[in-house]
């Protein structure tokens, strides 16, 4: 990889990422300074790697004095700097799984300490788990749930933000990672058939009673989650509304427009050989002759301005889903994390409603 490409690389992860990643917590002044001192791309995960253990230093530290609320709002951004450094960086391979255990772990002596505190379940999955945090509001009843589903190279440590919006309304969040998704991405390919994956997890609930109210039950999916949430939603009627934050109707025919690090992305995480298998694989992750089966309310949220999947997605899902509700935010960039305040509080409050 010549000069250039590296350099434009790390342009490339500044110009795309910046507003999603401080919008969901990591320092504003961690980002810029950390871009500004990363002249080349395989520096990426190492610089962050390095931001992330003064955070988990602070966190250690507060913890000795007993300050709990301290350590723990280190111990997130330490994880989310850990995520930020290995998220579509695949340089050096024991670096990012390193980087990815780390953000679990630490991210892990944080739950019991968020308000309100997270529970981990590890719900039995093909011989293996997918692992979830489970928050539920302070509330003698039990609450409506709502299913958080990542995309591609998100993880369900970096959507803390996103549950404060519908812990605010009385709704419980449980997140997760599925196939191939951050912690998972070790024993599983991403796959486009997630009612494999969703019914299991409601299965689970159901064995466990934690509390919610499975009667109202909904899914939030972010990108590539906005193809697995509809894909099981016209399996599980238990699913009782459902919202598509920013996701393709076909990968497949997005495929050339992708920038070189999401490629890449799509090539690890499907677990190819290549870019020629990644890009045919890209063709099964799409929502034909599945949207007239999701008879569920169905919001699909886009950004005008997303350079990852054209707006003209977002529409076609509308168009085919019976009871589908489609806003697009002419000013928003993919997922429209330089407008969370606007989408947010919609999708949040949307569900609510809709959740009852």
């Amino acid at each position: 990889m010549s000069a250039l490409e590296t350099t434009n690389r790390v342009q490339v992860a500044a110009q795309h990422w910046r507003p999603r990643f401080i919008a969901n917590g990591i320092d504003v002044n961690d980002f810029d300074e950390t871009v500004a001192k990363t002249t080349e791309w395989r520096d990426w995960g190492p610089n962050w790697k390095a931001v992330g253990e003064i955070h988990e230093a602070l966190g250690r530290a507060a913890e000795e004095k007993g300050r709990a609320l301290t350590a723990t709002q280190a111990y997130q951004r330490a994880a989310w700097c850990y995520h930020l450094g290995k998220f579509l960086w695949f340089e050096d391979l024991d670096l990012h799984a390193e980087l990815r255990d780390r953000a679990v772990s630490v991210y892990r002596r944080a739950l019991p300490h968020l308000d309100p505190p997270a529970e981990r379940f590890e719900i039995p999955f093909e011989g293996h788990i997918i692992p979830a945090n489970l928050r539920r509001p302070a509330a003698p009843q039990p609450r409506p749930l709502v299913l958080l589903v990542p995309g591609l190279d998100s993880s369900k440590e970096e959507l803390f933000a996103i549950e404060e919006d519908f812990l605010r309304r009385g709704m419980a969040t449980l997140t997760i990672d599925g196939p191939g998704q951050s912690e998972n991405a070790v024993n599983f390919a991403i796959r486009p058939n997630w009612e494999t994956v969703i019914t299991p997890v409601l299965d689970q609930l159901e064995r466990l009673q934690p509390g919610v109210d499975q009667r109202r039950i909904g899914l939030m999916g972010i990108s590539m989650g906005a193809i697995y949430g509809p894909r099981a939603a016209a399996h599980e009627k238990r699913l009782r509304a459902v919202v598509g934050l920013a996701g393709p109707y076909n990968l497949g025919e997005c495929w050339d427009g992708l920038n070189p690090l999401t490629k890449g992305g799509y090539i690890f995480y499907t677990k190819s050989a290549g870019e020629a298998e990644a890009k045919q694989k890209a063709y099964t992750f799409n929502l034909e002759r599945v949207l007239d089966r999701v008879t569920q309310p169905l919001l699909v949220i886009h950004g005008g301005r997303d350079r990852l999947f054209p707006p003209a997605q977002a529409e076609r899902i509308a168009r085919e889903a019976p009871d589908a509700t489609l806003v697009i935010y002419p000013d928003g960039n993919h997922v429209c994390n330089n407008i969370a305040y606007k989408y947010r509080p919609l999708m949040a409050d949307w569900l609510k409603e809709k959740l009852g």
